[in-house]
């Protein structure tokens, strides 16, 4: 993942080089900036996306998924204490319609038909993971539009050093997880936490491993690159709405493919939760305004009844 992210590091003094050479395709004017002020943004993507890992091993993707609109909740949350902003009622609706569609998901899970693989206390204890690592990444959405705001960084160069830093810390963290052992918790022959060498002989043995990766690393660069651009131009919370879209596709997927089960509750707990959304991203207000102009005002009804009504002339005798 980390180095999907560092690969726009390079994208961005690419770039650089070629506004150097070519007047025409200049960049604007980057601030100076202290680069470690995109450490704790890095730390908080590293932890929060590794305890959601953990959590998908222990619930289905769909409910995964869905869950991760819990995000939703505390970027708003955040956004008005650290950011200073006021949400309106609207937003208040959105958020407690968030929290009534994450109770009806959990309850798909508690009561949906549980294998062999998915035990009903792993995917209790999966889905409570994945809402905590939700407040993680929160606090890592507002604090990238913090400083994406205040410094005016690329958002290639914002990206990248994320990236830079996750890779070069994750980079020292598997010397030690080499030797820590995990138990029925590991999933290597060596029973421990990370098994490098291991990782490196299945990527050799399976090109479909090796082509995996490779995808994932070039998909994670585009879609991080295009999450911190929406975040740059409009704000955090959109950036989330626009994220949770990717629910759709990958529930679809996941039935067709028959990887799970269909539950009714799935259908109205995703449907809160768009509504919950829409409501905090103010999606109802083009349509409120457009409602608003079709019906007309007692005023207007008025004037076209008096309008409408018989005319004498002015001349005529009475």
């Amino acid at each position: 993942m980390f180095l999907g992210e560092l690969s726009c590091l390079a994208a961005f003094f690419l770039l650089r080089c070629r506004a150097a050479r070519h007047p025409e395709a200049s960049m604007d004017p980057q601030q100076p900036f202290n680069p470690l002020l995109f450490l704790p943004p890095a730390l908080c993507d590293m932890t929060g996306t590794s305890i959601m890992y953990v959590a998908l091993n222990m619930t289905s993707a769909s409910s995964f998924q869905m869950l991760r609109g819990a995000v939703i909740i505390f970027t708003g949350l955040f956004s008005v204490a650290f950011l200073g902003r006021r949400l309106a009622l609207s937003q208040w609706l959105g958020i407690l319609a968030t929290i009534v569609g994450l109770v009806v998901v959990g309850l798909a899970d508690l009561l949906s038909k549980h294998d062999d693989q998915h035990k009903l206390s792993e995917v209790i204890t999966g889905d409570l993971l994945i809402i905590m690592a939700q407040i993680i990444v929160s606090i890592q959405m507002v604090l990238e539009e913090k400083f994406v705001y205040r410094h005016n960084v690329h958002p290639l160069r914002a990206v990248g050093t994320e990236g830079l830093f996750g890779f070069v810390i994750l980079s020292l963290l598997l010397v030690p997880m080499y030797y820590i052992p995990a138990g029925s918790f590991s999933g290597n022959p060596r029973g421990t936490l990370e098994d490098t060498l291991d990782a490196f002989c299945q990527v050799a043995r399976q090109p479909l491993i090796a082509l995996a990766l490779l995808g994932n690393i070039s998909s994670i660069a585009f879609f991080n690159f295009a999450g911190i651009s929406v975040t740059k131009e409009l704000s955090a919370t959109t950036r989330m709405v626009l994220d949770s879209l990717r629910t759709i596709v990958i529930w679809a997927l996941s039935l067709a493919l028959g990887w799970e089960a269909f539950h009714p509750l799935q259908i109205l707990g995703f449907f809160i939760l768009l509504m919950g959304t829409a409501l905090y991203n103010g999606l109802h207000r083009p349509l409120l305004t457009r409602l608003a102009r079709g019906r007309p005002s007692a005023d207007e009804g008025e004037h076209e009844r008096l309008l409408a009504g018989p005319r004498t002339p002015i001349n005529d005798a009475s």
